[in-house]
């Protein structure tokens, strides 16, 4: 914390103060403002740069806030043009007169940046061409499986005898199993043996 000297008023909201900057460090600056002197009189983590003894500005807080208890939040800018989220709580004296203002500016910058990376992966992904991959015969028996016990909402790991005979069916059906080693990635996709897909195969084809 940056301060010449702490006024009384503001020595029951040093905790507060405190407790904010530690939990938001380095994100946050609070800085406690006179509203009298229209000085600030204490500052902690100061990211604006500004110093104890600045002015407070404090004509420049949002309208209709004169007689609010909380101000904010709303978005301002730092000089470096850092954009950050402000809020502000009116302090009172030991008589219940307004006497500071203790404003928590939080850079949002970092996160911003976070989200922009995020929608930037979550952006629609374009459609695969067809012509590359609809011969992938080992996606698409992964797929029939996943798609198909997601319409019958079946679990994979709880499959019956039945169900995989279903399944194996619709893959002979698409001729799936036309193609050498076939066998081998449906039992992979299904969690059973070679053995069990051969069976299930000449029982579906019976």
């Amino acid at each position: 914390m940056t301060s010449t000297r702490i006024p009384a008023w503001l020595e029951p909201h040093l905790p507060v103060c405190e407790a904010i900057v530690a939990l938001f460090h380095p994100f946050a600056e609070v800085a406690v403002h006179d509203i009298r002197r229209d000085r600030i009189v204490a500052i902690w983590n100061p990211i604006s740069k500004r110093r104890v003894g600045d002015r407070s500005l404090l004509d420049e807080l949002p309208e209709n806030s004169r007689d609010a208890r909380v101000i904010g939040p709303y978005a301002k800018l730092l000089a470096d043009g850092r954009a950050i989220t402000s809020a502000n709580v009116v302090l009172h004296n030991g008589k219940g007169a307004r006497r500071g203002l203790l404003c928590i500016d939080f850079d949002r910058s970092p996160l911003d940046g976070i989200i922009d990376m995020l929608s930037r992966f979550a952006a629609p992904i374009p459609k695969r061409p067809a012509k590359l991959f609809d011969g992938d015969w080992r996606e698409q028996i992964v797929r029939l499986v996943q798609d198909e016990c997601r319409a019958r909402r079946l679990r994979l790991d709880r499959l019956t005898r039945g169900q995989r005979l279903v399944l194996v069916r619709l893959m002979d059906d698409r001729g799936l199993f036309s193609t050498r080693n076939a066998a081998a990635h449906a039992a992979r996709a299904l969690g059973v043996s070679r053995t069990t897909i051969y069976a299930l195969l000449k029982e579906a084809r019976t």
